[in-house]
């Protein structure tokens, strides 16, 4: 299964000043499946060491001297582990935080050597009062599901998307590309991008066998919450990512999840499911200037799950409902803004944590809110991704005449188009956004 990180990966074999790397994300996200292909494919040998298998290990790691850890390792496992020809990769490494620290010195003192490492709860460690993370030794990396370019990707249909890189909106669509396309996009919806659920489609094309493997994924990170929560605080991340699917493209208030519990624990909670991956804030600005996380209002916030897939799955949505219904009239467009959340993440730059923003007006008389507000270059535009009525096309306009944006775009399942200071987008083209966007101005 291609992703498109591997092609970051191989300029970092080559590059003499590499710094190790840790592939950061959320559980199941394939973290461990694309450096270990990676390793398989561009080096002599791999050795992994899994701290979840062999937390005996970690004893290797109270010198933080790389040549005596390698040393040990190479006696314990007996394997070479030989620099320029060998990937070393250090799995689930957050349990084992001294491993963490030793990466710094791995870059002082063995440069040659190349050195991977993945965790999925690691957020935990770094965040621990005492821990220091080796800042400026180590290149932090962040994998996502798979985004919907990968997933025709997976399909093997690289004649689509060498027509979507080429597509614009000065000359015809072809039609039956276009439904073909939405097609796919319906399935993305079913399937999500986690890659043991594509997998598993692109195997037996079976969506009951993907809810199947959804609900398992769910069942995962639930058992998860024991191993970062207290007793006390369990009960809040339960309750928390039980109602979360369903909280998708609101204007997030902690009582939304239960007017009975403290709002205290449930900002913990909230804080805890996004460093695990499960969460990921959309904050509000005034799209002021650049960057827009100056101009943030924290108080005002929506959520966007991690994956489409198990949104779906965790609300109970019939599959049926999806696969023949008008893709921005599901749940009042709540899978519409989820995909495209999701897709304006995984396009992001994979070197630092991404981050989401939506713009709201609240004047008295004169209300206005925009789903996504995105940076292109110097410029700034709004996003809409509920299509088709006029009072959020109202919105677009309101913020093209207050901002002085170039012009808005708006994410539906129409064919690309552009008219009037509005470039429509259609649902498989969100990765062509900023090449749209400079071609326009």
């Amino acid at each position: 299964m291609y992703r498109s990180i591997e092609q970051i990966f191989k300029k970092w074999k080559d590059d003499p000043n590499r710094l190790p790397i840790i592939l950061r994300g959320a559980r199941q996200v394939g973290k461990s499946y694309i450096i270990e292909k990676f390793g398989s494919e561009h080096f002599e040998n791999q050795v992994t060491i899994n701290f979840d298998f062999r937390p005996e290990l970690s004893l290797y790691f109270e010198n933080l001297d790389p040549v005596q850890i390698v040393s040990k390792l190479e006696t314990v496992l007996n394997k070479r582990i030989i620099p320029g020809k060998t990937l070393l990769f250090f799995d689930e490494i957050q349990n084992c935080p001294k491993a963490i620290q030793s990466l710094r010195y791995f870059k002082e003192k063995m440069n040659q050597l190349h050195v991977m490492a993945a965790g999925s709860l690691l957020e935990f460690v770094i965040h621990e009062e005492h821990f220091s993370f080796p800042v400026g030794r180590v290149q932090s990396l962040y994998l996502k599901p798979l985004s919907f370019r990968e997933y025709l990707q997976s399909l093997h249909e690289e004649s689509i998307i060498k027509y979507i890189d080429i597509l614009s909106w000065e000359h015809p669509f072809d039609e039956i590309i276009h439904e073909k396309l939405l097609q796919y996009v319906r399935q993305y919806f079913l399937t999500g991008g986690m890659p043991a659920v594509v997998r598993s489609f692109l195997e037996k094309k079976s969506f009951l066998e993907c809810q199947q493997i959804l609900k398992t994924l769910l069942e995962t990170y639930r058992s998860d919450f024991s191993k970062y929560a207290s007793k006390t605080q369990y009960k809040y991340l339960q309750v928390f990512f039980e109602k979360a699917p369903g909280l998708v493209g609101q204007h997030f208030k902690f009582s939304h999840i239960d007017p009975e519990l403290r709002s205290r624990e449930l900002k913990i909670a909230l804080e805890q499911l996004e460093w695990a991956g499960l969460l990921h804030r959309i904050i509000a600005t005034s799209a002021s200037g650049i960057p827009l996380q100056t101009h943030i209002k924290e108080n005002k916030i929506k959520l966007l799950f991690l994956d489409i897939g198990l949104m779906n799955c965790g609300q109970k949505i019939d599959i049926e409902s999806i696969w023949n219904t008008n893709l921005t009239h599901l749940n009042v467009g709540i899978q519409a803004e989820q995909f495209v959340g999701q897709e304006l993440l995984s396009y992001e730059d994979v070197y630092s944590k991404p981050h989401l923003y939506f713009w709201t007006r609240e004047k008295q008389g004169s209300l206005a809110e925009v789903d996504y507000v995105i940076q292109s270059g110097t410029k700034i535009f709004p996003v809409e991704v509920k299509a088709g009525t006029t009072g959020r096309l109202k919105s677009l306009a309101q913020f093209i005449k207050e901002k002085k944006s170039p012009f808005g775009i708006r994410i539906s399942q129409h064919p690309l188009s552009y008219h009037d200071q509005i470039l429509s987008i259609p649902f498989y083209m969100i990765d062509q956004i900023h090449r749209l966007a400079s071609s326009l101005l």
